[in-house]
């Protein structure tokens, strides 16, 4: 299952995670409003694939291989100081998804949440913090990795749990698991000042402690992170393209010029703007004829290829093509068109398709590692830009008086994603983007 989450400013995050099949497909239909004038002219295929497509891979872990990384571990004191950094990162990201993931459950479903899943979270987050600080390395080389992402995991513990005493119910039922929240909160905030990781000033100023937390944050992820390059596809077959339509324009203005000869004379005033004529249409032409033939030439295929390697032993372990194209609603397969569900708008939406296919060989990742988690922030900035910024008025009637409210204007984009695994049936899922032009307002997936 893919999950759509609201990130700050304009970026959906789209996370999903590849299993141990080798062969996945994923498409991605973004079903802009008609009003927006969205085309290729305005936003290129090139141009949102480069500006709103950001794609990163990461190492990851199910519960049934979690003993490996475990007992990997345990024995990091064996490690040399590059393993030991790899090591304790994997731990770390393992504990950081896992952790976000309990909380926006919780928070997602707090009407439902129970005081024993919210004591459960916290026996998890104490057990795994007790596991790695049982044994602190002793040199420094290991020592300097270890404060960092200790320092890391205790912030990021103490934010979770705080934003669930903030948006827990405020009844007596949850009284007693409240004050254990804080408790735990006021311990990791008491460790750090004890092991001094952050200065006096930093704890004081909440801007400049995220944003150093936000650089350990990456500091975990780089050793998980697959290492990439992307390649743009058909570059050969470009210049093929623009030699050949070259050869046929100069083919046929070269035999229009010799019947003009023997027509007009070897050099008349009428030869001369004959001959201008044709070099003003073997431009227009060329144009046009190395378009259509690039486009028939390339319709289907991919435009990008990404090749994935292992941070650590840098050997190829994946490989993913990538297409990006404007389609229309009528070409749409029958599975997304009943997802959409489209009344009257659809027909005046413009639908922007992604589409990706990857090959993975889970037989080359690190041991107790067989599958991979994919995040895409897709930023929709580019799509902001072509929003209005107006406001206008609505009336009510409130306690026998009429007020007069000032509201935005606003925009529903919808986003069909495709899924297929192997040789698994596919999962189709949609979500609701709300947006203007300032944020995206809210992301509501629908079932």
């Amino acid at each position: 299952m893919i999950s759509v989450e609201k990130k700050e400013g304009f970026t959906v995050k789209i996370t999903r995670v590849l299993r141990e099949e080798t062969y996945h497909t994923l498409d991605l239909y973004l079903f802009v409003p008609g009003e927006l004038d969205l085309n290729t002219h305005v936003v290129s295929e090139e141009a949102f694939y480069h500006n709103a497509i950001h794609l990163k891979r990461t190492y990851y872990s199910n519960t049934r291989n979690l003993p490996l990384i475990h007992s990997r571990l345990a024995d990091r004191g064996k490690l040399s100081s590059e393993r030991y950094r790899l090591s304790l990162s994997l731990y770390a990201y393992q504990y950081v998804v896992a952790l976000e993931q309990s909380t926006r459950q919780l928070l997602d479903d707090k009407e439902s949440t129970t005081c024993e899943q919210v004591e459960e979270l916290v026996q998890h987050t104490q057990g795994i913090l007790s596991r790695m600080r049982r044994n602190v390395p002793d040199d420094d080389s290991r020592l300097k990795y270890y404060a960092n992402i200790d320092n890391y995991l205790s912030w990021l513990t103490e934010q979770q749990l705080l934003s669930l005493v903030a948006h827990l119910p405020r009844d007596e039922h949850y009284t007693a698991i409240r004050a254990l929240l804080l408790d735990i909160c006021k311990t990791e905030h008491g460790y750090r000042g004890d092991r001094q990781y952050n200065s006096s000033r930093a704890e004081d100023d909440p801007s400049r402690m995220s944003n150093k937390m936000r650089l350990l944050r990456r500091l975990i992820e780089w050793p998980v992170t697959l290492k990439e390059k992307t390649k743009e596809l058909g570059g050969g077959e470009q210049r093929a393209v623009k030699a050949l339509a070259t050869a046929v324009v100069m083919i046929v203005v070269s035999m229009i010029m010799l019947e003009a000869r023997d027509a007009l004379g070897d050099f008349t005033l009428r030869f001369v703007l004959v001959l201008a004529g044709l070099y003003a249409l073997r431009e227009v032409f060329k144009e046009d004829l190395r378009n259509t033939l690039w486009r028939w030439l390339r319709k289907g295929r991919p435009k990008w290829r990404r090749q994935y390697y292992d941070a650590h032993s840098d050997e190829t372990v994946g490989r993913l093509l990538e297409w990006v194209d404007y389609t229309r609603f009528h070409k749409l397969g029958e599975d997304i068109r009943a997802a959409r569900k489209g009344n009257l708008t659809h027909r005046e939406e413009v639908i922007l398709h992604y589409r990706s296919s990857s090959r993975m060989s889970p037989t080359r990742f690190m041991s107790g590692y067989n599958e991979t988690r994919e995040v895409m922030n897709l930023d929709l900035h580019i799509l902001s830009k072509l929003m209005d910024k107006e406001s206008r008025h609505v009336y009510r009637l409130k306690d026998e008086q009429v007020a007069r409210e000032a509201v935005e204007k606003r925009y529903q984009i919808n986003l069909v994603t495709k899924e297929v695994k192997g040789n698994d049936q596919a999962v189709i899922q949609r979500w609701k983007i709300v947006m203007n032009r300032s944020k995206v307002i809210d992301v509501e997936e629908v079932s």
